[in-house]
């Protein structure tokens, strides 16, 4: 629950305060008042009268009512002293510096707990405990520094560590970002990020509120409520940048298929992101960098011109922006001429267009007009000028100054000399400007902000999908474990995901009689191994009845087989797709080459399902092996589009059998017209969600899908179903009983 007193409270008490300014109680006192809070500000500390020029009152019986209190006493007087403030004091806003909490011990879970059924009682907001504050526009409840310019149209930063916060804070006041909120929820025991989140995007007003968004998260709590609202403020015009910490994992899982191998917390992160639309960043340098582009006006295209006097950066900018995918396009032609003309002998303009050391302001500016308003195949620049300390930059920076100012496209200005240039540089940032310090971060970023999909559609795909008959095949499952060949065919059949012939049997005269009729040569592969090529349970290009018998015969003796699955020979790009349940998130799927790459190489793209076919087409293209798929070398590419389609239909099968939770297709061969499933394998069926139980024509039943977000309308040959997305997630069960449909909570 966020209230106005947290956000724009009347009185603000520190309790716990200090004038000793290297305590915290100290310091947050001095933060307010050199803050400017035109509040009224009140001190506890029973030691002293008045406390840093603020009337000190020596118990918080003694207060009169104060809207927001900010807590820098030891953990365990803070339950007491939050209910007082809350029954007596009208207090409707707490803020909690002090540690000590479920963070460390037991006990101190408890006394948070003691806090919150308090704070929830009399409907009063909660930051923290163990955190830095909060500070906005109206008063800077924190005790850390620095305390960078605050403004309305600056950055939202909401973070899970203080201590991070003030580092990410570090980093964005030496490139002149500018701040409207900065949140350190610390143990988040009310209000945590995706909390921050919702309020922002439930109260946006595009005229006052901020459109920029930064994220420290370390721990998820509610992934449908994240994705929802981030991907709702995108939609709204904001933009939003995260770093999620926490994401590798040491040692190994069990995993039983590709992708449970290759799957991990850090891809459904990946997916979650990606379906959002927000920026993803790994460090606070990358997502300062990438807030201070935010600032900037949006790109219109991937061509840059760079402009510099020093060649070094020019060229590793250049690197950092092709790596990304971004284009810093050869300038030559007669306009390439008339600028070369105008400067200095030696000068180069092919781009990066070095002016030379010896380079005058003029110059910088003739530069900037022929890129604007001349070379057309320029969408945005990048300005690099530093200095040895030989001379100034004050003009230099004016001429940049006075262009991004008028300048249609986007310039981006490259600063580095911090130090030499010092005084320049904060002359620059002083009039409302960001500095890019280096160039290679901010390439990085471009790239990272050009590559972020857009918000996914909140649909989900069923043409061609048989929900119904999904279900039934779910349920006559007889156990968990690993689902039958038989059972993995008629899913995908179900899903409309093409598959091969194929045939499985452990009689051997059954299974050369298929191969007799489907045509030689064929491939052999065992059942009951989960890896086959690892104990030699695969054979290909088998071309004889005879052969085709020996192998047979071999393969029954691997240990676990069951019998032999027998298809035609194929031949095309072998491709990957698989997935994993990751808990909260649901469904990740995975897409890649397939084959041995899949693990080999590990470049596989991942998304959440349901997939639109708009997030399928983007997970193609973000793969590192996406050049195969298209055809190289004079090999001709794979159909995209058929692709595209069985990563949706899979998304769609996954998300009406939650039950399933890891699957790989593997491979799927892929050839300019056609896509087709050839050894599709489905592990580790847990039955907890079977519960669809509605059968045509009846007026008896129910439903349910398990992970529900993000659901659109189920349309079976009985009924309507309609699974709500969030924020409606209680709402997860559909009854009809005797001709009435309602939603039950499970």
């Amino acid at each position: 629950m966020i209230t106005t007193q947290l956000l724009r409270p009347e009185s603000i008490v520190v309790v716990g305060a200090s004038n000793n300014v290297h305590k915290p109680g100290g310091a947050i006192l001095k933060n307010l008042i050199n803050g400017g809070y035109q509040g009224e500000l009140r001190a506890v500390n029973p030691k002293e009268k008045e406390v840093q020029g603020v009337p000190a009152f020596a118990d918080v019986k003694d207060l009169p009512d104060t809207d927001l209190a900010v807590l820098a006493v030891p953990a365990g007087l803070c339950p007491d002293i939050v209910e007082t403030l809350a029954s007596t004091k009208q207090t409707r806003a707490f803020v909690i510096l002090s540690a000590g909490f479920g963070e460390e011990t037991h006990e101190g879970a408890l006394l948070e707990e003691r806090i919150l059924e308090t704070v929830n009682k009399y409907g009063a907001s909660l930051i923290g405990p163990n955190c830095i504050g909060l500070m906005n526009t109206w008063h800077h409840s924190v005790f850390s520094q620095p305390i960078p310019n605050l403004n309305l149209k600056g950055v939202d930063l909401i973070s899970s560590s203080g201590a991070t916060a003030v580092f990410i804070l570090e980093s964005a006041v030496t490139k002149g970002l500018q701040f409207n909120s900065v949140w350190s929820v610390g143990n988040a025991k009310q209000i945590g990020v995706e909390d921050v989140l919702q309020f922002m995007d439930e109260n946006f007003d595009p005229e006052k509120d901020s459109h920029l968004k930064l994220l420290y998260i370390e721990s998820i709590q509610n992934p449908d409520r994240l994705l929802f609202h981030a991907s709702s403020l995108i939609r709204k015009g904001c933009k939003i940048a995260a770093i999620k910490a926490g994401s590798s994992e040491s040692g190994s899982r069990a995993a039983s298929s590709h992708t449970g191998a290759i799957a991990s917390s850090d891809s459904a992160v990946e997916a979650l992101f990606r379906k959002a639309g927000i920026v993803r960043c790994f460090s606070r340098e990358e997502l300062t960098t990438v807030g201070c582009v935010f600032t900037l006006p949006e790109l219109k295209g991937k061509n840059f011109a760079i402009i510099t006097h020093a060649g070094g950066p020019g060229v590793m900018l250049t690197d950092a922006l092709s790596k990304g995918g971004l284009n810093v396009p050869k300038l030559e032609g007669e306009l390439a001429e008339e600028l070369k003309t105008q400067l200095f002998p030696g000068a180069a303009v092919g781009n990066p267009i070095d002016i030379l050391a010896t380079g005058t302001p003029e110059h910088l500016r003739l530069c900037i007009d022929y890129c604007e308003e001349k070379l057309e195949n320029i969408d945005a620049m990048m300005a690099i000028f530093g200095t040895p300390g030989l001379v100034t930059m004050f003009e230099m920076y004016d001429v940049l100054h006075e262009k991004m100012q008028t300048c249609k496209k986007p310039i981006f200005p490259i600063l580095p000399s911090i130090n030499t240039a010092g005084a320049e540089v904060a002359a620059f940032l002083a009039k409302g400007h960001v500095n890019f310090a280096d160039e290679v971060t901010l390439g990085t970023a471009l790239s990272r902000i050009v590559n972020a999909p857009k918000p996914a559609v909140p649909e989900i795909e069923l043409f061609g999908v048989d929900v119904p008959r999904i279900r039934r095949i779910i349920d006559s499952i007889p156990e968990d474990g690993y689902i039958e060949p038989h059972y993995v065919q008629a899913l995908l059949h179900a899903a409309g995901i093409p598959l091969v012939d194929e045939f499985v049997s452990d009689n051997k005269e059954e299974i050369v009689a298929f191969a007799r009729r489907c045509g030689f040569p064929v491939v052999a592969k065992v059942v009951g191994p989960v890896h086959k090529s690892d104990v030699g349970g695969v054979v290909l290009n088998i071309k004889s009845e005879q052969h085709l018998a020996l192998e047979f015969d071999r393969m029954m003796q691997i240990p676990d087989a069951r019998s032999i699955m027998v298809q035609p020979m194929l031949k095309g790009t072998e491709l990957f797709i698989g997935a994993k349940y990751e808990e909260k998130f649901g469904h990740v799927v995975l897409c890649g080459l397939g084959g041995i790459f899949v693990e080999v190489l590990k470049d596989v793209s991942s998304g959440l399902a349901p997939l639109s076919y708009e997030e399928a087409y983007s997970m193609i293209h973000s793969l590192r092996a996406y050049k195969i798929i298209q055809g190289t070398r004079g090999q001709k590419g794979v159909n995209e589009d058929k692709f595209a389609e069985i990563i949706v239909r899979l998304s769609t099968l996954l998300r009406f059998a939650t039950e399933i939770k890891e699957m790989d297709i593997n491979p799927l061969l892929a050839t300019e017209k056609a896509v087709v499933a050839v050894c599709p394998v489905i592990g580790r069926l847990n039955c907890f969600w079977k519960r669809w139980r509605i059968s045509p024509g009846t007026e008896e039943g129910s439903a349910s899908v398990g992970h529900f977000s993000w659901l659109g309308m189920i349309r079976t040959a009985a009924r309507t179903i309609v699974a709500r997305p969030y924020p409606d997630t209680t709402q997860t069960e559909y009854v009809i009983q005797g001709g009435k449909q309602t939603w039950q909570t499970r």
